[in-house]
């Protein structure tokens, strides 16, 4: 086992599940095709999961067998990591909140950071940027209210906001009147109209 398996195996094994590597992280210790070649082969020994481009995981040992890593804690690594704020879409959010019951058939969450896409075995995950008003308030339940409102759209959202007003905490609605200077003007006079409601 040369050296630049050693120090990949050893920080991998040292990350909680779910941490990604990066080829990046390793260039101290030799050549970019080097490194690139080695993060291959682990991957073929399947010491390793390519999870996306220049990210990789180690793999979960459990009790039926091998398993990619829980995509919620490589999802919170990732963004730990790259400090990217990662949020589910507006669809994802309706349905959290009862506002629909329609699912989406993809795997889609939205990112302040670049789009990509992960693989974990044969479940795949689409991240795509996203305007930063959409990613406001992170996954608390104002953030969700915000990306379910703005997915109904100005016709919807008013009737939503008015049903959901008695049913969420007041801290999170205050959260919400709180960003409503950054959000598209449609969506900023509901909150605003909602808020003088209450």
């Amino acid at each position: 086992m040369t050296l630049l398996v050693q120090h990949i195996l050893a920080k991998a094994s040292q990350l909680p599940e779910g941490g990604v590597l990066s080829p990046k992280e390793f260039l101290r210790l030799g050549s970019r095709a080097a490194v690139d070649q080695t993060f291959t082969r682990l991957v073929k020994e399947k010491k390793l999961l390519r999870v996306g481009r220049g990210l990789y995981a180690l793999p979960v040992q459990g009790l039926f067998g091998v398993r990619p890593p829980a995509a919620e804690l490589l999802l919170a690594a990732l963004a730990e990591k790259t400090g990217e704020t990662v949020v589910s879409t507006g669809i994802s959010a309706a349905n959290r909140l009862g506002l629909t019951t329609q699912m989406p058939m993809r795997e889609i969450l939205w990112t302040s950071g670049r789009s990509r896409t992960l693989r974990l075995g044969a479940r795949v995950i689409i991240i795509r940027q996203a305007p930063p008003w959409k990613l406001l308030l992170g996954e608390s339940l104002g953030g969700t209210l915000l990306r379910a409102l703005a997915w109904l759209g100005p016709e919807q959202a008013e009737e939503a906001m008015t049903q959901l007003h008695e049913k969420l905490p007041a801290k999170e609605l205050e959260a919400v009147a709180a960003v409503r200077c950054e959000l598209p003007d449609w969506l900023a006079r509901i909150v605003s109209r909602e808020e003088q409601h209450a």
